[in-house]
């Protein structure tokens, strides 16, 4: 019984062995050879633009949103993509079509951000 799961199975753990060691491997030299000298200015916290330890009650640019929701949207539009682009096959034209829809509708959200200048830093 044992000599039937180390043939079928011996070539998983070897490979998990070797992807286990060479990661510890990977992490031990990162370790060891990086350099260690963090400035002030790379251990202060960062978000959005702005100082994180000001007045809560400051303004803020709407800006940082925006791109942030940009991102989200054409995010979800290539992960619609790939699996649209593997069953393309199936779906035929109607499958073609309604991406096309989907493509457009993004594609004139996009040039009404870009006209409303949602994209332009000062």
């Amino acid at each position: 019984m044992i000599y039937n799961f180390l043939t079928d199975y011996l070539s998983i753990i070897i490979f998990l062995f070797i992807a286990l060691f060479l990661s510890v491997g990977f992490i031990i030299i990162n370790f060891l050879a990086s350099p260690n000298n963090p400035d002030p200015e790379k251990l202060s916290a960062y978000e959005c633009g702005f100082e994180a330890f000001d007045d809560s009650r400051m303004e803020f640019d709407v800006r940082f949103y925006l791109v942030a929701i940009l991102f989200i949207i054409f995010d979800l539009e290539i992960a619609f993509l790939f699996p649209w682009a593997i069953t393309l096959g199936i779906t035929g034209v109607f499958g073609f079509w309604s991406m096309m829809l989907f493509l457009g509708i993004l594609t004139v959200g996009f040039i009404y951000e870009w006209k409303k200048g949602a994209l332009e830093w000062e």
